[in-house]
């Protein structure tokens, strides 16, 4: 048995169901009576439905239902459009923009990250180096010209290294840093030449001519000799050399080349093979440390080439 409690929502439920019904029947209703006959009309249409299913509805309850209808009373009527709406609605959403807006800003965060790491700090790291190198270049020029002035005693050398760092300090003072550093680059260059330790040997080994012999396209009546050779430091390593080819005018790095040589040296050599197989008079010229130029044997030519 139902209490007393239950009663006023029981009402509310009926309510609720004859003003649902009312409006399946206002329709038909409507069309068929006038203004002044239609609640009436209502309530028996009303009273004839639920008849029909065995339900007893009271008379108040179908006239509560006939105002109810009027009032618009249990429709849902959404709030108008406005900005506190937008809001509502934004909030509502927050469960699916907010994934979108996460991972946008995580796209972002990783792009921002990947322009600091591989392109800002690098680039401040190059400039901060390039600041220092500029910086310490004076002291630098100093250092090799120091250093060229213990390996030689050639005053004409020793000249050269000076008006390298000269140029070298006059170009950085016009901000012209290619050219500072190419001065630094010429000063080591001539250094390292300066240390060079080797000789220029003849190579007598197997697969390896020694001598070859040329007729250059100028002279045709002409017949160049050259001997084939090798650098050789101290320690027996062979070293690569620019030789610039006199038959290309190109310099290339190589680790044998044809030298050339007059006639007379190029038939001794011959002759020292064809003995035993072994060229006794191996030496072809030396680099001196504190010399810049090789000192070739008498008889050694200017030219070189690198292919035969």
């Amino acid at each position: 048995m139902a209490s007393k409690t239950d009663a006023p929502l029981d009402d509310l439920m009926m309510a609720m169901d004859v003003v649902d019904t009312l409006r399946h029947e206002e329709g038909q209703v409507a069309r068929e009576l006038k203004a002044d006959d239609r609640d009436a009309a209502m309530i028996e249409r009303l009273r004839q439905v639920y008849s029909a299913q065995g339900i007893e509805v009271p008379d108040h309850l179908l006239k509560a239902g006939v105002e109810d209808l009027k009032r618009d009373r249990f429709v849902y009527t959404p709030p108008a459009a406005g900005f506190q709406r937008t809001l509502a609605m934004i909030y509502i959403s927050r469960a699916t923009w907010s994934k979108w807006l996460a991972g946008a800003a995580a796209v972002l965060l990783v792009a921002v990250a990947a322009w600091y790491f591989l392109v800002s700090l690098p680039a401040q790291r190059a400039e901060a180096d390039l600041l220092a190198r500029l910086r310490s270049l004076p002291d630098t020029y100093s250092e090799l010209v120091g250093r060229i002035d213990t390996l030689t005693e050639n005053a004409e050398v020793e000249g050269k290294a000076l008006s390298l760092a000269d140029d070298g300090r006059l170009a950085l003072a016009d901000g012209r840093n290619d050219a500072a550093f190419k001065a630094e680059a010429d000063l080591r260059q001539l250094a390292a030449q300066l240390q060079e330790v080797f000789e220029v040997r003849i190579i007598a080994r197997e697969g390896v001519p020694t001598g070859i012999t040329r007729i250059p396209d100028a002279n045709p009546d002409t017949e160049n000799y050259y001997i084939v050779v090798e650098a050789i430091d101290p320690d027996g390593k062979i070293l690569k050399r620019s030789i610039a080819s006199e038959e290309s005018s190109a310099a290339e790095t190589v680790d044998k080349w044809g030298q050339r040589v007059s006639e007379t040296i190029y038939n001794a050599v011959r002759r020292d093979k064809m003995e035993d197989g072994i060229v006794q008079k191996g030496v072809l010229g030396q680099k001196r440390r504190g010399e810049l130029d090789i000192k070739w044997r008498g008889g050694v030519q200017d030219g070189a080439i690198t292919k035969w």
